[in-house]
């Protein structure tokens, strides 16, 4: 499609919903682990100079492929950074250097390339009933709901505030619950003084390049485990979450796009970019927009407020570090009320399925973390195993 026709497109389908579900998509991944990305970077004892670059990398990264992917599929395609895959660079950093890193970085991009592209990650995924999936989305999702709630203890006023305009506005103004709410939380913070405001000045991030080095220590302990996890406990549920809200997505190229990216920017400081998991469920659900055919569009603002993190990355950390943690806590439960609620149905839905959705749920919901590898992945296995066991040979 010519890009006047794309563009017009995009603009006809906009709307206020959808930038406020882009803008929450952001705020809640950025604010949840950026804290990890400036830690990682640290470990491999990367300059400040070389730490302004990962965080440039990893937005121009996650806003390109998350805008383009969105508009070209036209469904909510939301990229992030892979946060227990800075984990594990965190946990494996001692011995190594920023230019080992990157390099683990290039490789690891690599694969999830040729993972996605060679297709063999979709006829994996082809296998996994919806009902699992669904309820591994609801397993991931619980916290952030509950934490609605846990937020409470902190800051009853705020927390109480925005949820009784979010139920006051799903009833009569439903597109604009979520931007309700969030602008009373904000009018609440600056009346309370909880809003961290600070003197910003406006500067520019610059890329710099790192030139990669390779070794079998570094391949082993580095760029293998952060393939590993990236797929399994950020490209798997990413998936599965486009597919249980509806959407028919073309996983194989969309994988491999992510992996892609991370390979041209990784000598900048892009670790590695997929498909977003938690975040992705704002701009997937129907808060972002009731009809699922322009919920495109939250995907396509979150890459725009990423492009706007890389170029300006030490500005807009301080902005975002601003809001405090209730609010952070109450808005992102309140996007995810819909998905959540969609997602426990979906789950228990099919009879002869239900028992091992619940198992996937309970297990996902856990937190449980074996060999790295966050419990997404062990929901989905527990599951799995479980269907078999009880179904297996009947009728």
């Amino acid at each position: 499609m010519p890009p006047f026709l794309l563009l017009k497109s995009l603009l006809k389908d906009s709307s206020i919903s959808a930038l406020v579900a882009g803008f929450v998509t952001v705020l809640v991944g950025f604010t949840s682990s950026a804290v990890l990305v400036f830690q990682a970077a640290q470990s491999f004892n990367a300059t400040p100079a070389q730490t302004g670059s990962w965080l440039w990398a990893l937005g121009i990264g996650i806003g390109l492929s998350g805008m383009l992917l969105s508009l070209y599929y036209k469904i909510p395609v939301a990229t992030a950074w892979s946060t227990p895959g800075a984990a594990i660079l965190i946990a494996g950093a001692n011995g190594f250097n920023i230019h080992q890193a990157v390099g683990a970085f290039l490789l690891a991009g690599v694969l999830i390339a040729i993972a996605g592209f060679s297709g063999w990650f979709e006829r994996v995924l082809k296998h996994i009933p919806v009902s699992l999936a669904a309820a591994m989305l609801a397993g991931i999702l619980l916290q952030f709901g509950l934490n609605v709630f846990t937020a409470l203890q902190s800051n009853p006023t705020l927390v109480l505030s925005m949820l009784l305009v979010y139920l006051l506005a799903k009833r009569l103004l439903p597109r604009y619950a979520i931007l309700l709410a969030l602008l009373v939380g904000i009018v609440i913070s600056l009346m309370q003084g909880e809003l961290h405001s600070t003197q910003v000045s406006l500067q520019l991030t610059l890329p710099v390049w790192i030139s990669p080095q390779w070794s079998v220590q570094s391949i082993i302990s580095l760029a293998l485990p952060l393939f590993v996890v990236t797929m399994a406990s950020q490209n798997l549920p990413g998936i599965a979450m486009i597919q249980a809200a509806g959407y028919r997505s073309p996983t194989s190229s969309v994988v491999g796009w992510t992996g892609a990216t991370t390979t041209l920017l990784a000598p900048f400081g892009a670790f590695a970019i997929n498909l977003a998991a938690i975040s992705a469920a704002i701009s997937l659900g129907p808060e972002a927009h009731a009809n699922p055919a322009r919920r495109y569009v939250a995907a396509v603002s979150a890459g725009l407020f990423y492009l706007l993190i890389g170029l300006f990355g030490a500005t807009v950390a301080t902005l975002f570090l601003a809001f405090p943690k209730a609010l952070i806590a109450a808005i992102a439960g309140l996007a995810l009320f819909g998905t959540i609620a969609s997602s426990l149905s979906n789950a228990l839905a099919i009879d002869r399925e239900r028992e091992a959705a619940l198992i996937t749920f309970l297990v996902t919901a856990s937190g449980l973390s074996l060999a790295g590898i966050g419990s997404a992945f062990w929901g989905l296995v527990a599951g799995i195993v479980s269907l078999l066991i009880l179904n297996t040979g009947k009728r």
